[in-house]
């Protein structure tokens, strides 16, 4: 509307496009280019140094398998769960493989959660126990209420109206969201959605042919590498952010689930995979599954590292988990509060994570996937020793289970294509957050539900908030570089691969990507050119 307005009123108004052109750049080109150089480099080589320094050791048979979401907020906790305990974890792309569209047949939401590469092909209907009725009322009318109230404030007639009739209690909101905001978001003030967790729903999955039943559970299997030795106790934990007040909120959730909750496409895989006829079929494919063997959903929050098991059951194994995830959360709590600036004891660690993310005024709940660096695709006992420092994004694979490479090719035009677009994200988020991010989560307006706007004549911001990039106004918190991708596969079926996918060809030959092989058989370290040709590190 102003950029019409202004067009009639002002007709040399195209000559500011003229300015904008013969502006001169603050920025000398050269020296970033220099500096994201050198600053991937000099991670590349760190991060082989680590890797070539870890000595192997396999668990033959864990107390558990977890399989997480190959988000970076995921491997710093795993690697404190893995102290724990014999625990063997995994990293795979957080949908689990289950291309689904949700209808929430509570609210009649319906959303999807799969990448956006994707077009979903199941409706999958979630529902509520009937044992939960009671928090389903609360949950009902909280959630009308809010409808109500949008609808009335977002009206072109009535906000005046509203301010006027309702001021006052949103006074008591404000003062309770300020002052006891454990209380507020206990009592509805918060996401009313978190009012029934996922360990309430149940999902109906009967409109899913058995054929693609039977395609989801090996595909997941084998994809991760999870084909044999099988614990009593398997988890497919999907993730999802908790903060309030945020525009910026569902970059806190699954990126893989389209911003969404992780946690309904692990539900789905874990029904799939409990299903004896399902079982049936994976025998008769090589997966001789126990019977002992109970696949369990779990929901990973990345803001206060609580990680919720959806089941009543009382197995000693998992007892045994879920204490052991209490002892990963309070030390990964810890490490992540530090980064924000907190430095907490450690007794007051899952406190003050929990009030930091229903803080409404927290502009900096957590690093979301900040300070991204490298996509790490191989077995995980070639890091499983490792601090990465939560900058890896890590997908389990095992070259053997893959001789004509058709799950890397799935794994490297997926998974690492969403991953190269998160990096993206915040390389030029942070390179020039004006220009490119979204400014300061301060100051900025929603704007008619389409867009951020800094105060109340900007252009509409299209990247992450500087919150989220930086430490201060000031202070970079993001290190500025390309993703790095390290394979532990042969060069032979990375060329194979390469040669026949184009998407790759633009990533590593325009130099998006830096790819790095690991070759398994002979240890040896290789960089790929962008002609596509091999240099060997020393």
């Amino acid at each position: 509307m102003r950029i019409a307005i202004t067009t009639l009123l002002w007709k040399e108004a195209n000559q500011i496009l003229n300015l904008y052109h013969n502006k001169k750049p603050k920025t000398n080109l050269d020296n970033l280019i220099k500096s994201i150089n050198f600053a991937e480099e000099e991670y590349s080589h760190t991060l082989l140094e680590k890797i070539s320094q870890n000595k192997l050791k396999q668990i033959k048979i864990p107390e558990a398998q977890i399989v997480f979401c190959i988000d970076v907020r995921s491997e710093p906790f795993r690697l404190c769960l893995e102290k724990t305990g014999k625990y063997e974890t995994f990293g795979y792309a957080g949908f689990f493989g289950i291309p689904a569209k949700i209808k929430n047949t509570i609210n009649n939401e319906y959303y999807n959660s799969c990448p956006v590469l994707l077009s979903p092909k199941h409706l999958i209907k979630k529902t509520i126990f009937s044992d939960k009725k009671v928090k389903l009322r609360h949950y009902f009318f909280l959630t009308e209420l809010k409808k109500l109230y949008q609808s009335v404030k977002y009206n072109f007639t009535t906000p005046f109206a509203l301010v006027e009739s309702i001021g006052i209690f949103n006074g008591l909101f404000i003062w309770l969201r300020n002052f006891f905001p454990n209380l507020a978001y206990k009592i509805g003030f918060g996401r009313n959605e978190d009012l029934i967790n996922n360990s309430d729903y149940d999902y109906l999955i009967d409109n899913i042919k058995f054929e693609d039943k039977c395609q989801y559970a090996e595909s997941a299997l084998k994809m991760i590498g999870l084909t044999k030795n099988f614990a009593k106790l398997v988890v497919f934990c999907g993730h999802v952010g908790c903060t309030q007040n945020n525009a910026y909120a569902s970059s806190l959730d699954c990126g893989a689930c389209a911003g969404r909750n992780g946690s309904n496409n692990s539900n789905i895989l874990v029904k799939i995979l409990n299903d004896f006829s399902i079982r049936k079929f994976l025998s008769s494919k090589g997966y001789k599954i126990p019977d002992t063997t109970v696949f369990i959903a779990g929901e990973h929050n990345t803001t206060t590292d609580q990680v919720t098991l959806m089941t009543s059951s009382t197995l000693p194994e998992i007892q045994a988990l879920k204490a052991n995830l209490e002892k990963a959360r309070i030390q990964n709590n810890i490490s992540r509060l530090k980064k924000l600036g907190h430095n907490v004891p450690k007794n007051k660690a899952l406190k003050h994570a929990l009030k930091n993310s229903q803080d409404w005024s927290q502009v900096r709940p957590e690093w979301g996937l900040a300070n991204n660096a490298a996509f790490i695709i191989g077995p995980r006992n070639y890091t499983d020793s490792i601090d990465l420092d939560g900058r890896c994004f890590l997908h389990s694979y095992d070259y053997t289970n893959d001789i004509d490479g058709q799950i890397l090719t799935n794994i490297l035009t997926a998974p690492m294509v969403v991953a190269q677009w998160i990096n993206s994200q915040y390389l030029f988020s942070s390179l020039n957050n004006v220009t490119y991010g979204g400014g300061s989560k301060i100051t900025k307006n929603i704007t008619g539900k389409i867009g951020i706007m800094q105060g109340n004549a900007s252009d509409l911001m299209t990247g992450l908030s500087l919150q989220s990039v930086y430490s201060s106004d000031l202070n970079k918190y993001h290190t500025t570089q390309r993703l790095i991708t390290v394979v532990f596969a042969s060069r032979l079926i990375l060329k194979k691969i390469i040669k026949s996918q184009f998407v790759l060809q633009k990533l590593f030959g325009n130099g998006w990507v830096k790819l790095i092989c690991i070759e398994p058989d002979t240890k040896k370290t290789y960089f790929l050119n962008r002609d596509y040709s091999w240099k060997m590190y020393n």
